[in-house]
């Protein structure tokens, strides 16, 4: 039979164990964050700056406004991942970049581009997930 006093060192090793599996979700999101915001803030940049960005976009049908406009939007998503800002805010700046990833990899496919092009976009993607999803757990773990 089964004694109902408390063991104090088995809760002990039990919130031992719950804070190490925390601490290894917390470094595999911002890793994963991390990647994915200068993966983002990278393709920003080159959205501004670089020709051979700017005449893929032109190949892709978008007018020159579009790529300016994505990359500050791009750049201030960014910011709303890795600043203490409210959930809320975090929700939709993950949400513009699903439809900024999911749509390239639609552009890319729609001209007939292969793997070479729509290829970062798909990785990204992944990134992008990691970090969402991690982001969620830690998130909907802390208002139950």
């Amino acid at each position: 039979m089964e004694s109902t006093i408390p063991n104090p060192v088995l809760a002990a090793e039990r919130a031992s164990e719950a804070k190490t599996s925390a601490d290894a979700k917390m470094v595999v999101f911002w890793i994963a964050t991390a990647l994915f915001c200068l993966q983002m803030s990278f393709t920003a940049y080159a959205e501004l700056r670089l020709p051979q960005v700017a005449d893929a976009f032109t190949h892709l049908g978008f007018p020159a406004y579009f790529r300016v406009e994505l990359s500050w939007a791009k750049l201030l998503g960014v910011v709303l991942l890795i600043a203490p800002v409210p959930a809320r805010l975090k929700e939709w700046a993950y949400a513009g970049f699903a439809i900024d990833l999911a749509s390239a990899i639609i552009a890319h496919l729609a001209v007939g581009d292969g793997p070479e092009a729509w290829g970062w976009a798909a990785a990204t993607g992944v990134l992008w997930g990691v970090s969402y999803v991690v982001w969620l757990r830690q998130h909907s773990a802390k208002r139950t």
